[in-house]
Protein backbone atom coordinates (compact mmCIF):
# COMPACT_ATOMS: atom_id res chain seq x y z
CA UNK A 1 0.00 0.00 0.00
CA UNK A 2 1.27 3.48 -0.89
CA UNK A 3 1.50 5.79 2.11
CA UNK A 4 0.13 9.02 0.63
CA UNK A 5 1.03 11.08 3.72
CA UNK A 6 4.64 9.91 3.75
CA UNK A 7 4.89 10.90 0.09
CA UNK A 8 3.65 14.41 0.88
CA UNK A 9 5.65 14.66 4.12
CA UNK A 10 8.76 12.47 3.78
CA UNK A 11 9.88 13.02 7.39
CA UNK A 12 6.72 11.32 8.65
CA UNK A 13 7.80 7.89 7.39
CA UNK A 14 6.18 5.40 9.80
CA UNK A 15 6.24 7.74 12.79
CA UNK A 16 2.64 8.96 12.73
CA UNK A 17 -0.80 7.62 13.57
CA UNK A 18 -4.08 8.53 11.87
CA UNK A 19 -6.54 9.58 14.58
CA UNK A 20 -9.60 10.42 12.47
CA UNK A 21 -10.73 10.01 8.92
CA UNK A 22 -10.92 12.66 6.19
CA UNK A 23 -13.30 15.52 6.94
CA UNK A 24 -13.69 18.68 4.84
CA UNK A 25 -15.67 20.57 7.49
CA UNK A 26 -12.67 21.82 9.50
CA UNK A 27 -8.97 22.52 8.92
CA UNK A 28 -5.72 22.67 10.85
CA UNK A 29 -6.29 26.07 12.50
CA UNK A 30 -9.76 25.08 13.67
CA UNK A 31 -8.34 21.76 14.93
CA UNK A 32 -5.50 23.53 16.77
CA UNK A 33 -8.17 25.73 18.38
CA UNK A 34 -10.22 22.67 19.37
CA UNK A 35 -12.99 23.22 16.80
CA UNK A 36 -14.38 20.59 14.42
CA UNK A 37 -17.39 22.33 12.90
CA UNK A 38 -15.84 25.22 10.91
CA UNK A 39 -13.01 25.98 8.50
CA UNK A 40 -10.83 28.72 10.08
CA UNK A 41 -8.86 30.78 7.56
CA UNK A 42 -8.61 34.55 7.10
CA UNK A 43 -8.87 34.72 3.32
CA UNK A 44 -11.53 33.38 1.01
CA UNK A 45 -15.29 33.69 1.20
CA UNK A 46 -16.39 34.64 4.76
CA UNK A 47 -19.45 32.39 4.27
CA UNK A 48 -17.10 29.42 3.93
CA UNK A 49 -14.14 30.47 6.12
CA UNK A 50 -14.70 31.44 9.74
CA UNK A 51 -12.37 34.04 11.24
CA UNK A 52 -12.89 35.85 14.56
CA UNK A 53 -14.37 39.28 13.80
CA UNK A 54 -11.88 40.95 16.17
CA UNK A 55 -8.94 39.93 13.98
CA UNK A 56 -8.18 41.37 10.53
CA UNK A 57 -8.72 38.93 7.66
CA UNK A 58 -5.10 38.95 6.53
CA UNK A 59 -2.67 36.10 6.01
CA UNK A 60 0.00 37.16 8.53
CA UNK A 61 1.62 35.62 11.57
CA UNK A 62 0.34 38.56 13.60
CA UNK A 63 -3.25 37.73 12.64
CA UNK A 64 -2.82 34.05 13.54
CA UNK A 65 -1.20 35.00 16.83
CA UNK A 66 -4.12 37.36 17.56
CA UNK A 67 -6.63 34.56 16.93
CA UNK A 68 -4.96 32.33 19.48
CA UNK A 69 -4.56 35.20 21.93
CA UNK A 70 -8.36 35.57 21.83
CA UNK A 71 -8.41 31.92 22.90
CA UNK A 72 -6.16 32.79 25.91
CA UNK A 73 -2.86 31.67 24.35
CA UNK A 74 0.35 33.59 24.95
CA UNK A 75 3.53 33.29 22.93
CA UNK A 76 6.19 30.99 24.33
CA UNK A 77 9.72 30.00 23.41
CA UNK A 78 9.66 26.28 22.77
CA UNK A 79 7.78 23.16 21.85
CA UNK A 80 8.81 21.41 25.06
CA UNK A 81 5.79 20.16 27.02
CA UNK A 82 4.92 22.18 30.11
CA UNK A 83 2.73 20.70 32.81
CA UNK A 84 -0.64 22.45 32.95
CA UNK A 85 -0.35 24.00 29.47
CA UNK A 86 -1.59 23.21 25.97
CA UNK A 87 0.64 24.43 23.15
CA UNK A 88 0.02 25.38 19.54
CA UNK A 89 2.65 25.64 16.79
CA UNK A 90 2.20 27.78 13.69
CA UNK A 91 4.07 26.92 10.49
CA UNK A 92 5.00 29.43 7.78
CA UNK A 93 6.48 29.28 4.32
CA UNK A 94 9.75 30.92 3.29
CA UNK A 95 7.92 34.24 2.79
CA UNK A 96 6.67 34.16 6.38
CA UNK A 97 3.06 33.43 5.44
CA UNK A 98 1.17 31.05 7.75
CA UNK A 99 0.48 27.64 6.27
CA UNK A 100 -0.46 25.25 9.10
CA UNK A 101 -1.21 24.89 12.78
CA UNK A 102 -0.70 21.96 15.15
CA UNK A 103 -1.72 21.33 18.77
CA UNK A 104 0.38 19.55 21.38
CA UNK A 105 -1.12 16.52 23.07
CA UNK A 106 -0.72 15.62 26.75
CA UNK A 107 1.84 12.94 25.76
CA UNK A 108 4.11 15.60 24.20
CA UNK A 109 3.40 14.60 20.60
CA UNK A 110 1.39 16.80 18.24
CA UNK A 111 -1.91 16.52 16.42
CA UNK A 112 -2.63 18.05 13.03
CA UNK A 113 -5.52 18.20 10.62
CA UNK A 114 -4.02 17.92 7.15
CA UNK A 115 -6.26 20.18 5.05
CA UNK A 116 -9.37 18.20 4.11
CA UNK A 117 -7.52 14.95 4.85
CA UNK A 118 -7.00 13.03 8.08
CA UNK A 119 -6.06 14.14 11.58
CA UNK A 120 -2.76 12.60 12.65
CA UNK A 121 -0.59 12.30 15.74
CA UNK A 122 3.04 13.04 14.88
CA UNK A 123 6.37 14.52 15.91
CA UNK A 124 6.17 18.26 15.32
CA UNK A 125 9.03 18.79 12.87
CA UNK A 126 8.02 15.81 10.72
CA UNK A 127 5.59 18.08 8.84
CA UNK A 128 8.25 20.64 8.00
CA UNK A 129 9.24 20.84 4.36
CA UNK A 130 8.00 22.00 1.01
CA UNK A 131 4.27 22.04 1.80
CA UNK A 132 4.09 23.71 5.23
CA UNK A 133 7.51 25.31 5.54
CA UNK A 134 8.74 25.33 9.13
CA UNK A 135 7.51 26.03 12.63
CA UNK A 136 7.90 29.73 13.38
CA UNK A 137 5.64 30.46 16.36
CA UNK A 138 4.69 28.72 19.61
CA UNK A 139 1.80 29.70 21.85
CA UNK A 140 0.45 28.17 25.05
CA UNK A 141 -2.56 28.42 27.32
CA UNK A 142 -3.48 26.83 30.64
CA UNK A 143 -5.24 23.49 30.33
CA UNK A 144 -8.84 23.70 31.50
CA UNK A 145 -9.51 21.39 34.41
Amino acid sequence: MVDHLAILFPKLANKYRVTSERDAEYNCIAWAAGVTNAWWWPIGDPKDNYWPHEVPRVLTLEAFQAVFEILRHKTCESEQPESGFEKVAIFADDRGLPTHGARQLANGRWTSKLGKAEDIEHDLHDLEGEIYGKVVLFLKRPVEQ
